[in-house]
């Protein structure tokens, strides 16, 4: 608790040390006249400010540490274009589960002599984007508004919070009173009920091809361990989706793949041949790993929270309580059981790992996606850490990149926006100063948010940047080519990318032959420091490998 001596003397001095009170040691943002008054505030306290060259970059750098920890991030902007700039971090954190905190300026609200100048409605802009907004009229209330958006943000299901704090009242005196802070209660998640799981121990002992897979929600909650026992106390083979990778490492003999395509990829040929999916911290939010249909495979719904019921999703079974402690107690119940049959799911791991690894030896130039995955993949280490932005490449690093620790693969499968994979690398090498980090960006999402490489540069960070380079929004360009339709509205041109890092002061490279990438990156992460890494991509393999190959398997039903 805060001392008679730390009393504040206004409201912002009663914010920051209501947000020390919640244990914020960093808060990103691009401050305006309006937050002047919880600068000074924030100027004397103990939490660092990072400034940013955009409000993007400052939400998705507060989302990313979030995500990472699991405490709330902080993000601060301006009144009207600023607090507007932040509209696509909030839907990034919300759609992700990142638990994170805006706080906005605004306006004197008791008297202005500015008439409407700037003036927009952000709480109610942001009230279908967060978990809580509100706007603070009465400087005593602070406290309880702070621990409350806390508690909403990091409780499960996670997600964004707002707090508008207008000028003239940031600079209000604070009652004599007012508690500076509120103690932050304990909270145990409760446990599923016996019966339930009795119900799930059942059906999956029934079943006779069951699958398990592993979403986002089990990695939040750093879940991976109780996983890892199930598997070994089961033998149930399992899947991923794409922000599930990594809960449990990829490289284990039971992983059948990830679900980086919405169908037709060998996975799906064992996902149709489940009769039971035990599904374990995904939820609807991001993109469908499965389809389900009625009288199809039963599926087992484990989550801190009940499912969101959709025309794809309606699980028969919902076992709601803390992850690791249902899994814990299915497992012990069920065992191994004599009558699952895995051979089909082993046939189809072994014809998917076969077909993510062909490729990866091809030197042609510019290089095919297949090739650059697993250069990437032979640079970086165990705890390595790549955070990708949206693009084509992404599918393939989803499917073709093992990852063999919880989040270490940084991508977004639930907002998907591009201009993300720049900031929350800068946060992640923030975070992990001692870990080899990489953002992974087309050259399209990249220019979004550029502007940080002066951040990165800035924060003295060891961080290199891959900037894949086609001259074009290629995803969108391939949807256009399959669908039949002419080549139109979806090239560009690039600056320089090498002299462009450079004029920031961090290093710029070039790669001109395939067979350099992985030397060049070694060499990156070898003298350390902030580098771009300027390679040039052949897509033309996506429709072949993607799509065209994928119709020619052979599904064993």
């Amino acid at each position: 608790m805060v001392t008679p001596a730390q009393k504040p003397k206004n409201a912002s001095d009663l914010f920051i040390q209501a947000l020390e009170n919640e244990g914020v040691e960093v808060i990103y943002g691009v401050p305006g006249e309006e937050n002047l008054d919880f600068l000074e505030a924030l100027r004397k306290s103990s939490i660092q400010l990072i400034l940013t060259r955009h409000e993007q970059g400052a939400g998705f750098m507060a989302a990313t540490y979030g995500r990472l920890t699991g405490k709330a991030g902080v993000c601060l902007a301006t009144l009207g274009p600023g607090a507007t700039n932040l509209v696509t971090p909030a839907a990034y954190a919300q759609l992700g589960a990142f638990p994170m905190m805006m706080i906005t300026g605004q306006k004197p609200i008791k008297r202005s002599k500015q008439g409407q100048f700037q003036i927009v409605d952000i709480v109610d802009m942001m009230r279908p984007l967060t978990k809580y907004t509100r706007q603070i009229v009465n400087v005593n209330m602070i406290p309880s508004m702070v621990r409350e958006a806390f508690r909403q943000a990091e409780e499960e299901r996670p997600g964004g919070v707002h707090l508008e704090l207008p000028e003239d009242i940031a600079a209000e005196q604070v009652d004599a009173d007012t508690p500076p802070v509120f103690e932050i209660s304990k909270r145990l998640r409760g446990d599923a009920n016996q019966t339930v799981i009795n119900d799930a121990v059942t059906l999956i002992k029934e079943a006779k091809h069951p699958l398990l897979l592993i979403g986002a929600g089990a990695n939040r909650k750093r879940r991976w361990k109780a996983l890892s026992e199930f598997l070994d106390q089961t033998g149930i083979p399992f899947f991923d989706t794409q922000m599930g990778k990594g809960v449990v490492g990829e490289l284990h003999p039971l992983f059948m793949g990830t679900a980086a395509l919405s169908d037709g990829d060998y996975l799906h040929c064992a996902i149709n041949r489940a009769d039971l999916i035990i599904n374990v911290g995904h939820d609807v939010v991001e993109k469908p790993p499965f389809f389900m249909e009625h009288g199809g495979a039963k599926v087992i719904h484990i989550n801190f929270k009940s499912a969101s019921v959709d025309n794809v999703y309606f699980p028969q079974l919902e076992v709601v309580g803390d992850i690791a402690t249902s899994v814990t107690r299915i497992a012990d119940k069920v065992g191994k059981t004599k009558s699952h049959d895995f051979a089909y799911f082993m046939q189809v791991r072994k014809h998917l790992q076969e077909h993510i690894h062909f490729g990866e030896d091809d030197d042609s130039f510019p290089v095919k996606p297949q090739r650059m995955v697993w250069d990437v993949r032979r640079v970086m280490l165990d705890d390595s850490i790549i955070a990708l932005d949206n693009g084509v490449y992404k599918i393939w690093f989803a499917r073709n990149y093992p990852a063999t620790q919880p989040n270490t693969v940084l991508l977004d499968n639930a907002l998907a926006t591009m201009g993300a994979g720049l900031p929350s690398a800068l946060e992640a090498a923030r975070l992990y100063r001692d870990r080899r980090v990489m953002a992974i960006c087309g050259d399209g999402g990249f220019m979004m948010n550029s502007q940080e490489m002066e951040t990165a540069v800035r924060l003295k960070l060891n961080l290199v940047v891959l900037v894949l380079r086609d001259n074009s929004y290629g995803m969108i360009r391939w949807k256009q080519y399959s669908m039949g339709l002419p080549d139109f509205g979806l090239q560009y041109g690039n600056p320089d990318f090498p002299k462009y890092a450079e004029s920031y002061g961090a290093h710029g490279h070039r790669v001109t032959r395939t067979e350099d990438l992985v030397p060049l990156l070694e060499q990156c992460y070898q003298e350390g420091g902030v580098h771009l890494v300027e390679l040039p991509v052949d897509y033309s393999e996506n429709q072949k490998v993607l799509v065209d190959e994928l119709k020619e398997k052979v599904c064993l039903l």
